[in-house]
């Protein structure tokens, strides 16, 4: 692999990321399908592209090998455009369920400010990569005000009046800040989202971590935070054909764009923003960047950045390419 600086004048190159793995009490072993070395059994989420201080993604290649997302956000914003925020501000994870997760909420970006310490709040959009049968996630609940929430709370009755959704492989859901959500058991989901760490748990179905102790609810916050009785999201993914290539316009807000494109040959790739987050969710290939080579097979995941101007694909996968 080889890069070359603007000012040299000459090639550029993708920034490939190392995976991290965060352990969970409703993890499992299924990422192991994308190549990569789990350091145990339990792991719930492979970060794929994160500057967040939380994980911090390491940069595999080229004269930024060693040095973090972030780090480089910091120290070389013009490959990202010059981008006016101070933090880098999407994230691309999997999510492997193999119990369910916590049911929880997200601050959105004014309250996260006020009371996360300044990060920002968390929308996010999954893509269902695998589902066991009748798998279900919850998005929303049928509560019309808090205060009808916390009496269903206080009777033990919340969680009759979520609302449940059975999914399959390839189905999308936006999830905005304030919508109370969880991802049930058997579930493997790609996600992108702000980048935020940021949960407040309502249950956690008594859970506890390997210390004996029980996870922290912050049902006060999330109170605080919910929306409630609002119509579920809905997103109508739009198919083309691009190339003799299946391109799926996901979402595209304020948040970020999302676009799932099936390669099959060659596709010329008209990079659509200054920088672009990109995961191989199948197969392998390769993408020639301004004529240098890189192999990209299911698990990778990098960054184009401004510098990569010439961008073709070759080979037969699926990608997940986020951007804002």
């Amino acid at each position: 692999m080889c890069i070359r600086d603007r000012d040299n004048g000459g090639v550029m190159m993708p920034l490939f990321l190392k995976p991290i793995f965060h352990e969970k009490v409703w993890g499992g072993s299924k990422l192991q399908q994308f190549g990569y070395h789990l350091p145990n059994e339990h792991i719930g989420e492979c970060w794929g592209i994160s500057a967040h201080p939380n994980g911090k993604s390491e940069i595999l290649n080229g004269p930024y090998a060693g040095q973090t997302l972030d780090q480089v956000w910091n120290d070389h914003r013009e490959l990202f455009g010059e981008f006016p925020s101070k933090d880098f501000p999407l994230m691309a994870k999997i999510v492997d369920a193999e119990a369910p997760l916590s049911i929880h909420v997200h601050p959105d970006d004014s309250y996260a400010y006020e009371n996360e310490n300044g990060q920002y709040g968390k929308s996010e959009c999954w893509y269902i990569i695998e589902s066991e049968e009748d798998a279900e996630i919850t998005i929303g609940t049928k509560a019309s005000s808090r205060e009808e929430f916390e009496q269903q709370i206080k009777e033990g009755k919340f969680q009759e009046n979520l609302r449940k959704i059975k999914v399959k492989p390839g189905d999308f859901y936006f999830i905005p800040a304030g919508t109370i959500h969880s991802i049930g058991a058997g579930i493997m989901a790609y996600e992108t989202m702000q980048s935020s760490d940021v949960s407040y748990r309502v249950y956690d179905y008594d859970r506890k971590l390997n210390n004996n102790e029980q996870r922290t609810l912050n049902v006060s916050k999330a109170l605080d935070v919910m929306e409630y009785s609002s119509e579920l999201p809905n997103i109508v993914p739009q198919n083309e054909v691009i190339e003799n290539h299946n391109c799926t316009h996901v979402v595209s807000n304020d948040f970020f764009t999302i676009v799932k494109w099936e390669i099959s040959g060659t596709l010329n790739y008209m990079k659509p923003r200054e920088f672009c987050l990109i995961s191989v969710l199948e197969g392998n290939g390769k993408i020639i960047i301004d004529g240098e080579i890189f192999e990209i097979e299911k698990g990778t995941n990098f960054v184009l950045t401004s510098e990569d101007l010439d961008s073709v694909f070759e080979g037969d996968f699926t990608l997940i390419i986020s951007y804002i």
